[in-house]
């Protein structure tokens, strides 16, 4: 997976003056050994921090080895000010953790009381409007603690890819999808930079592209991914053509930044102008850890960027778009499935899903533009039933005023035949239904979801956490009654 950052990892124990400081400096060395136990790698400060000074020489030791996420362990109460600070003269992304008392035998001489520090220490982080990450329950053993470290990577890595992201977009929203709009102010506040383009701009570069000697070898590997899904061989090579239009605009346009996504109009002009739809081109680049979401929808290949670096896999853009038909229930998941009706929906879009995502695929054209359009001019998109296994359905969403939302919520795609078009399959998530109305709608969230390809909610909700997110909608249960719901329904 490229166009992701790689965390490395470092700890910096501290110390509380009047405590032992080899009690923080052994139980560091003990998660250490924990950690690396399950297979990770991660740098062990030499300097346990005692006061500001330390401070400053731990932070410079583990910036010298590359570090790019810390984790700073209170292996005994620890230093308010020393430890607080830490985080912030470090400047990325930051987890804090705290020993658990080993044995009742060691109460006396080697007490660490770090349960209490990590609450001087919450406190001083509000005081000083710093961020980080303290896991759901931050007090464990060595193994215990090695166990959150591990959590903390691809938090880490969403993090370290935001700070470092430029979105790139072709075009203003499609008219009638104002619900893609938002406002661009707190892609700002995150870090991430955005460049806006014209569709003349990206049509340029596209011409520019027409006698690439470089198209022929995508071409061959675009039909080798296809194999017998290939029905429209003849397509290919302006395929090609405008993949190398996005990859050179990607390496050419990131300026200082390390990582690009893509938000780019794919109708109603695109077509007749370029004579082709883009689906399949967008596939293949998200595949790649490189979104590129339909219909400028900005904060859905934002979205997707968060989601390719917590699963370091190939996520998907589709419309919360359709139920499932009575009668299709009925036959194929009633009974078999743990599901209401109201717990499905269909998720679908034209062809913009990874081949590797699909259970079988096939170049078409676009069923939805042919009904307006000259067919041969919609050719282009990859079409097949979404593979089923686990999913996170997830977004996270600028209002009109500027506010940042999010939701997650974790469920499956069920191996149902959708007996439809584009790329698509039959989703269940338990009490969709609720949330649906409660969240989705009651929030004024965009048809667009993201869907990573496996369960990450845990992950998911702490990152939005993270990123200062207070209002993180997800799928209640039955018993937890949503604020908008009439408790006579």
């Amino acid at each position: 997976m490229k166009n992701i950052p790689e965390v490395k990892l470092g700890i910096i124990a501290v110390s509380r003056d009047c405590f032992p400081m080899t009690l923080s400096a052994r139980r560091r060395g003990a998660v250490v050994q924990a950690y690396e136990k399950k297979g990770g790698e991660i740098f062990e400060c030499s300097i346990t921090v005692e006061n500001e000074n330390d401070m400053v020489k731990a932070v410079r030791q583990v910036k010298e080895q590359g570090c790019n996420a810390l984790v700073i362990f209170l292996g005994n109460f620890g230093p308010e000010t020393s430890e607080t600070l830490m985080a912030r003269e470090f400047g990325g992304p930051v987890m804090y953790a705290a020993a658990a008392e080993e044995t009742g035998e060691s109460l006396l001489d080697d007490r660490g009381d770090a349960y209490c520090g990590m609450l001087n220490l919450s406190y001083n982080l509000k005081l000083r409007n710093i961020k980080a990450y303290i896991p759901e329950y931050p007090v464990g053993t060595a193994d215990e603690v090695a166990d959150m470290i591990r959590d903390f990577i691809p938090i880490a890595r969403a993090l370290l890819g935001l700070g470092r992201l430029k979105i790139i977009s072709f075009g203003p929203r499609p008219q009638d999808f104002l619900a893609c709009n938002a406002p661009i102010k707190q892609l700002y506040n995150l870090g991430v930079e955005i460049e806006e383009n014209s569709e003349l701009d990206l049509f340029a570069s596209f011409n520019e592209h027409k006698d690439d000697p470089r198209i022929a070898a995508v071409t061959q590997d675009m039909e080798e991914e296809l194999g017998e899904g290939n029905k429209l061989p003849g397509i290919l090579p302006k395929l090609a053509q405008y993949e190398l239009t996005l990859l050179d605009w990607a390496q050419n346009h990131k300026g200082s930044r390390d990582y690009v996504v893509f938000a780019n109009k794919c109708w109603p002009s695109f077509q007749t102008q370029f004579g082709f739809v883009p689906c399949y081109v967008n596939s293949r680049l998200t595949a790649r850890g490189m979104a590129v979401s339909c219909e400028v929808d900005i904060y859905g290949a934002l979205s997707e960027y968060i989601g390719t670096c917590v699963s370091q896999d190939a996520v998907t853009l589709l419309d919360i778009n359709n139920s499932v038909p009575a009668d299709m229930y009925e036959a194929q998941i009633k009974g078999k499935y743990p599901y209401t009706l109201k717990d499905t929906f269909m998720g679908f879009h034209c062809g913009n899903t990874a081949a590797c995502k699909l259970s079988f695929k096939e170049m078409r054209n676009q069923k939805i533009m042919a009904r307006t359009l000259p067919k041969e001019v919609t050719y282009g998109t990859l079409e097949g039933d979404i593979a089923p296994g686990k999913i996170t359905f997830f977004r996270l969403q600028s209002t009109a005023d500027a506010r940042l939302r999010a939701y997650v919520a974790e469920g499956e795609i069920l191996p149902v035949p959708t007996r439809s078009f584009g790329a698509i399959a039959v989703f269940a998530i338990p009490e969709m239904g609720r949330f649906y109305r409660h969240v989705l709608i009651e929030k004024n969230y965009p048809h667009h979801g993201a869907v990573a390809f496996g369960h990450f909610g845990k992950t998911m909700f702490e990152i939005f956490k993270y990123l200062g997110v207070d209002d993180i909608g997800f799928n209640q249960p039955r018993e937890m009654r949503y604020p908008t719901e009439n408790p006579f329904a």
